[in-house]
C-alpha cells in the first residue's frame, strides 16, 4: 500500500492504508482521533462530519485518496475553545453526545461562511445531522 500524507488539525501525518479507505477510519483507527463518530456509514446521519479546507464533509464517504494536500479539521482540532463549543457547554446541549461532534462541526462551518445566518439557513445547514439516541426528534432552533 502507498504511504499517504495528510494534514489533520494542523499536524502532518503519514499513513500506510489502501487509497480507498474512508477518512473516518484513518482518523479513528490510525490517528486515534475518536471524536468523529461512525454513524450510518453512508454519509446520511452527519455524525462523521469533519472539515476539509473549512467545508463540512462526511468522512465516512470521503476516500483518503481524495484528500490530497487539503487540510482536515476534526472536533479535536477545535480544542474545546471554539465559541460554538463553549455555547454548547454553557447551554447544556449534549445528551448522549453521539451526534454532537457532527452538529458542532456543521455549525462552525455555517458560521464561518455566514456569521449571522437566518433561521432558514441554520435549519438547512443542520438538517443533515441526525440524532441516534432519539433525544432530538428534530434539531430545532428558537
Amino acid at each position: 500500500m502507498p504511504l499517504i500524507r495528510l494534514i489533520v488539525n494542523e499536524s502532518a501525518h503519514t499513513v500506510d492504508v489502501n487509497p480507498d479507505t474512508p477518512l473516518l477510519l484513518v482518523l479513528r483507527d490510525r490517528l486515534g482521533l475518536t471524536g468523529t463518530k461512525y454513524g450510518c456509514g453512508m454519509g446520511l446521519c452527519g455524525a462523521c462530519t469533519v472539515h476539509l479546507e473549512g467545508e463540512p464533509v462526511r468522512s465516512c464517504r470521503t476516500k483518503i485518496s481524495a484528500i490530497g494536500s487539503k487540510k482536515v479539521t476534526t472536533i479535536e482540532g477545535l480544542a474545546g475553545h471554539h465559541p460554538v463549543q463553549q455555547a454548547w457547554i454553557a447551554e447544556e446541549v449534549p445528551q448522549c453526545g453521539y451526534c454532537q461532534s457532527g452538529q458542532i462541526m456543521e455549525a462552525v462551518a455555517l458560521l464561518a461562511k455566514c456569521p449571522k445566518p437566518t433561521l432558514e439557513q441554520i435549519e438547512q445547514a443542520m438538517s443533515g445531522i441526525i440524532c441516534r439516541c432519539g433525544t432530538y426528534q428534530r434539531i430545532q432552533f428558537q
